[in-house]
């Protein structure tokens, strides 16, 4: 059990981990907090970035020497490997803490043997006081180290009778200025943005992150269109701000690989109803933001190709419906639970 002066820190800590990153980054949001030895909260940090202080050190620089016979209270198990930054085992052995309390496990093996490193040193270690709430932290980026491959997101663009595109092949644009300006700060907040070589052929897309006024968001999520046939070198994809990667395959789970190789935990995925419906084939889909613009098509191209019987088909749990200008955007996570349950 955490004693109540444990709890309040470890809630501090996850604020400040929630306000530490801002958008897309490889690390994972951490937040720090320091009790001294009569329990007192004396510093409250978070990383805010590749390269720059992890949450120990920050807050630990501001504890000073308050911190020694202390409490250090993570939201992640603090890392023992050495990156951009030094381990962090090392500066709470350093700096004399008594106790760490962290809410969740590193998945990514960066904090093997943190633990026996501290309690060697004679510190007490309170680990995985707080599992859920340190997943939900880690989001992505927990995601892809716990499965070893990005999360993937499906993004999709409908009219209400789930068109992508009118009988003539034609789709832009099916929803309105608000959808789009939104989906351009969803990929700025995505490592890399799938599609397929048919989908690049046929709409030159550019899978860039633009704010409102046309320019170029800071971050720009790697451009990967997989598939077997060439893109032109004039394809809009190819060139613009970040990085493109062509990988000739049909196979999803080899591109996430391939992806993933590349220290990317999200994607989202662009793409025509041929990959889509692959993707979900495949069991690689984790979650939908389904667009729905209020317009009929009738005849077109489906969000994805495939045919799920109704008794065995994949159930996705409803998140939440907004609107978004004059369109809908519904956030559906993949539901393990059987049809017949529901």
């Amino acid at each position: 059990m955490l004693t109540p002066a444990e709890s309040a820190a470890l809630d501090a800590a996850f604020a400040a981990a929630a306000q530490g990153l801002p958008g897309y980054d490889p690390n994972p949001p951490v937040g720090c907090a320091v009790l001294r030895a009569d329990a007192t909260l004396v510093a409250v940090a978070a990383h805010h970035g590749a390269g720059t202080p992890h949450a120990e050190v920050a807050a630990l620089r501001v504890a000073g020497a308050q911190a020694r016979g202390g409490t250090a209270v993570v939201t992640l198990q603090p890392c023992a490997h050495t990156g951009r930054t030094g381990p962090c085992v090392d500066a709470l052995l350093e700096a004399g803490v008594a106790r760490v309390v962290y809410a969740v496990t590193d998945p990514s093996g960066h904090a093997d043997g943190t633990d026996e490193r501290l309690r060697a040193a004679g510190v007490e270690v309170r680990a995985d006081a707080d599992v859920e709430r340190g997943l939900q932290l880690l989001g992505t980026w927990g995601f892809s180290h716990t499965n070893s491959r990005p999360h993937v997101t499906w993004k999709v663009a409908a009219s209400l009778d789930g068109r992508v595109a009118d009988a003539a092949g034609a789709s832009t644009w099916i929803t309105g200025d608000a959808a789009r300006a939104r989906v351009h700060a969803l990929r700025a907040r995505v490592g890399a943005l799938l599609t397929g070589t048919g989908t690049v052929l046929a709409d030159d897309p550019q899978l860039t992150a633009r704010k409102a006024d046309g320019s170029a968001h800071d971050h720009q999520p790697l451009r990967v269109a997989m598939g077997m046939r060439d893109i032109p070198r004039a394809a809009a994809v190819v060139s613009g701000p970040g990085q493109f990667l062509h990988l000739r395959t049909h196979d999803v789970a080899y591109a996430l690989d391939q992806i993933w190789q590349r220290g990317i935990h999200s994607v989202m995925l662009e793409c025509g109803p041929g990959l889509a419906g692959a993707a979900l084939n495949a069991g690689l889909v984790d979650e939908v933001l389904w667009f729905t613009a209020g317009v009929l098509l009738g005849q077109g191209e489906p969000a994805a190709l495939g045919q799920w019987p109704l008794a065995s088909a994949q159930r996705w749990r409803l998140l939440s419906a907004s609107a978004v200008g004059e369109d809908a955007l519904s956030h559906w996570q993949i539901d393990a639970t059987p049809m017949e349950k529901v």
